[in-house]
């Protein structure tokens, strides 16, 4: 099979497209042939390993010390079970599937195997496969934060910075369907974006800094990275929640004293998918597709993910030639 190979952390260059033998599920495991599946900002910060501060070593230690334990990179797939395990019940030949393979990895490829009980479930049936897999990263992120762990409620003001990338297009979407009011932050270029998603009120960075407005917010969702307690401390409600997404250690570590701070990474369950999905088809969750590359064009989609002026997700398409 085709697969982006990974041989050793650094810039774009180090993947390339190589032919890769294909995978054979195990008996409680399933093969999915890969339609499509995406390049985020976590995957190229990984590639590059530009993690956070402390957790340089933890990460290394599960991800390869030197180079790459998992040769090939991406988390998030959509496609079809192509086969079974013979001990599987949850999934049968021809389903179409969406999903992650978390830290696994192996998801910029024509196939992969993952268990029946991972993160994967029916994808939803009224989006194509590259829609699928444009909303998992994005949706999984802001159900674990803004669902899960601040309990977001209605009537609720939430300010979103970093409003038009893939989890600040799927916050915005989803604070809206909890009935909150949402504030996005973002450059001028993106406003418009961000507003047809459902931002009742837009703050272009490049012209007005938030912390000086003298508005209180009851959620404030950081998925940039370049905000801190001290910065947002008049903004936040009394009651407030401070969502921190991609933070160094000090931070997570403050965040276990500090019940307003919530850091950490988000879960990946069937349970979150299968919610994502039933938003999806209601209509309360749209996919935002930046750029859709090939395959072969992977280490192109990750320089340009790089350069950090994504609307929403890039996907990558996987097509599969007919013997």
């Amino acid at each position: 099979m085709k697969a982006i190979a990974w041989i050793k952390y650094g810039a774009p260059e180090v993947l390339e497209l190589r032919e890769l033998e294909k995978p054979t599920p195990n008996s409680d495991e399933v093969l999915i042939k890969i339609h499509a599946s995406s390049v985020t900002a976590g995957d190229c910060r990984l590639r590059a390993f530009k993690i956070p501060m402390g957790f340089w070593l933890p990460t290394r230690l599960v991800f390869g010390l030197t180079k790459p334990r998992n040769q090939i990179p991406g988390m998030d797939i959509s496609g079809e079970i192509e086969s079974v395990g013979k001990a599987v019940k949850l999934f049968k030949k021809g389903d179409k599937v969406y999903g992650t393979t978390g830290m696994k990895l192996g998801a910029n490829a024509e196939y992969t195997c993952l268990s029946e009980n991972s993160a994967l479930v029916k994808k939803p049936n009224n989006i194509t496969h590259e829609q699928a897999a444009a909303v998992i990263f994005g949706g999984l992120a802001t159900i674990h934060f803004l669902r899960d762990k601040a309990n977001i409620q209605k009537d609720q003001k939430v300010l979103v910075n970093g409003a038009s990338g893939a989890v600040g297009t799927a916050s915005i979407q989803l604070a809206k369907y909890f009935g909150a009011e949402v504030t996005g932050i973002c450059s001028t270029s993106n406003i418009e974006l961000v507003e047809s998603l459902g931002a009742k009120k837009v703050i272009d960075y490049t012209k007005e800094d938030f912390t000086k407005n003298k508005e209180v917010y009851d959620v404030i969702l950081d998925a940039v990275g370049n905000l801190s307690s001290l910065q947002c401390k008049e903004s936040l409600a009394k009651q407030g929640k401070l969502i921190l997404i991609n933070t160094g250690l000090l931070t997570n570590l403050l965040s276990i004293a500090r019940k307003n701070i919530i850091c950490g990474v988000a879960g990946e369950s069937k349970e979150s998918l299968d919610f994502l999905r039933e938003r999806v088809e209601a209509g309360d969750i749209e996919a935002v597709i930046d750029r859709t590359y090939p395959l072969e064009q992977t280490a192109e989609a990750h320089r340009y993910v790089d350069t950090g002026h994504k609307k929403g997700s890039v996907v990558i398409s996987v097509e599969h030639k007919e013997i």
